[in-house]
């Protein structure tokens, strides 16, 4: 491979567990190398319930990614949801040494770096930390005071926090698949990165990623951040109605959510019947398509008018004009966008990871279902390069150090092991030829 730098996404699913690796090309799109899933048993929620189960997954869906990429991962980006995840807007202040001239990186960096000392609810721990707006001299509304003069410079950030235990047991898991986990990523963030673009961020645009077991939000305003939340409803809430109301088992139920459900009622022909097969020597079940679309309809509505909530409480549901995007398996449902569009009044579409991606070894990469693990590998990238940025601003500016230098080196040697495992590979193919195993 020209370029040996890659990073994986780990998302730690309600439903499924997937891994996936990826490189940038010479265009700057991501290339899907490999991709690995496995069924998630050990979560719920959000919320990782069984340590060992959700090893195993791990273990597989990453060892699956690993070889269809061929290449040795030891580094993942991580995904957190779940129900226990909170956003609030605090604000910051520093004042500068009046001899300094201009602002620099460094006092934007320790501004933020103040935020993490805020005090939070017992039990959780601050994931990130976003500016939002910043104020210098109390002049408001400066997207970036780097190089500006001023003695006090403010800012809002958003800062998310999660439960300390759920952030442990997720680092937990991937430390005993040994694995280390480079950075820990909300999950709307990164769904984000993949099925919006900076157009749709700067008009205003509601992210909504149904998931399995959540249902995440991300709100964004002239290019900010400006709302996030986690609903505790999801595909697996749905699909546990239809077992209950249609009287059929899970994996039936979940049958006929994906191949025969529609989220609208309305839209269903009242005379379609699907037939299922009874239990041991019981006659098969014929179940209604318009039943079965009215419980799928009802739990929909609900979801629904959580999120309307979610709109109302941002303060922005007047000022989207790019409207909501659906995302995650649960947007593939036939009518939801629809739904959608009716009971909020916005422009809905459904959010497909393809604009950043290129050349894919797994065409099933582009479904919403994999938004997230798209969005974690290019929350990666972003992360690398903003850090390079920073190095050399640092290094430009005189103040690069020994900690910079070690860092950066830690960062290039993260993904060494790929070489290292292609020279091998090419060394032993072709000394000792294809049909000796090593």
């Amino acid at each position: 491979m020209e370029n040996d730098k890659f990073i994986v996404g780990l998302d730690i699913g309600t439903t499924k567990i997937c891994a996936v690796v990826g490189r940038k090309n010479e265009f700057g799109k991501l290339e899907v190398l490999g991709m690995g899933k496995a069924v998630s048993d050990g979560v719920i929620r959000g919320i990782v319930t069984n340590i060992d189960k959700t090893v195993n997954a791990i273990q597989k869906a990453v060892g699956d990614a690993s070889d269809m990429a061929e290449v040795d991962i030891a580094n993942v980006i991580v995904g957190i949801a779940g129900q226990h995840i909170r956003s609030t807007v605090h604000h910051g202040a520093i004042i500068r040494n009046p001899n300094q001239d201009e602002i620099t990186i460094e006092d934007v960096r320790r501004l933020a770096n103040d935020m993490e000392n805020i005090v939070v609810p017992p039990g959780n721990t601050i994931i990130h930390v976003m500016p939002q707006d910043y104020t210098v001299d109390y002049e408001d509304g400066i997207k970036d005071p780097v190089g500006m003069s001023g003695s006090k410079l403010e800012a809002d950030f958003h800062i998310i926090t999660a439960q300390t235990t759920a952030i442990n047991n997720i680092n937990r898991c991937v430390k005993r698949a040994d694995l280390v986990s480079k950075d820990l990523i909300l999950e709307p963030l990164a769904s984000s990165l993949s099925v919006l673009s900076e157009e749709d961020k700067e008009a205003g645009v509601c992210l909504v990623d149904i998931g399995g077991g959540t249902t995440d939000i991300a709100i964004f305003y002239d290019n900010i951040i400006r709302h996030t939340a986690v609903i505790p409803l999801g595909g697996n809430i749905i699909t546990t109605d239809i077992k209950e109301g249609c009287m059929v088992l899970h994996n039936q139920a979940e049958l006929l959510k994906t191949k025969f459900g529609r989220a609208i009622a309305e839209e269903a022909n009242p005379n379609e019947i699907v037939s299922i097969p009874g239990l041991r020597n019981r006659p098969p079940k014929e179940i209604s398509i318009k039943n079965l679309a009215a419980i799928i309809q009802a739990r929909m509505e609900e979801i629904i008018e959580h999120v309307q909530n979610e709109l109302v409480a941002s303060g922005h549901y007047k000022k989207l004009a790019g409207g909501i995007v659906l995302t995650g398996g649960g947007s593939m449902l036939s009518g939801v966008a629809q739904l959608f569009e009716y009971m909020t009044g916005l422009d809905t579409r459904i959010g497909y990871p393809n604009e950043h991606l290129g050349k894919c070894k797994v065409d099933e990469i582009k479904s919403p279902m994999y938004a997230t693990s798209v969005g974690l590998v290019l929350a990666g990238f972003k992360s690398f390069d903003e850090r390079e940025e920073t190095y050399r601003k640092r290094y430009e500016t005189g103040m690069y150090t020994k900690q910079d230098q070690k860092e950066k080196n830690s960062d290039m040697a993260s993904n060494i092991f790929s070489k290292v495992r292609m020279r091998l590979k090419d060394i032993i193919t072709s000394d000792i030829g294809e049909d000796n195993n090593y």
